[in-house]
């Protein structure tokens, strides 16, 4: 059995084109023999943004600390601390951070996707 705690000092600045004040920490994937998927522990910092995209898989997120804008499809929704989404395949996603306080979300992806390696993109 694999335990990790999801630590925001222990993520990783994401080196995308879009991305702003976000970092990630892969809390199981590939490197651990997981078959499956991958999960993910990002940190929003206040005034951050997840890039602005679409891939052909769906992923489930978790908020576990603080608040987000989640907008997918053009429609946009406040999330906060113990929501859980679903965002559709090929659906146009972002999560931004308007507030004062850092944000903490777990993402889960398919392995088969570019996102279940350590490759940001949530």
């Amino acid at each position: 059995m694999l335990v990790r705690r999801c630590d925001p000092a222990l993520t990783k600045p994401v080196d995308m084109e879009g991305a702003d004040g976000v970092a990630m920490q892969v809390m199981v994937g590939r490197e651990d023999a997981a078959p499956h998927f991958a999960m993910r522990h990002f940190v929003v910092s206040p005034g951050g943004h997840t890039p602005r995209h679409a891939h052909p898989y769906e992923h489930e997120v978790y908020v576990a600390e603080g608040e987000l804008k989640a907008e997918c499809e053009g429609k946009q929704q406040t999330v906060a601390a113990g929501d859980v989404l679903l965002v559709p395949s090929n659906a146009l996603h972002q999560f931004v951070n308007d507030s004062a306080e850092p944000a903490r979300f777990l993402c889960l992806v398919p392995l088969e996707s570019d996102c279940g390696k350590a490759v940001p993109g949530s």
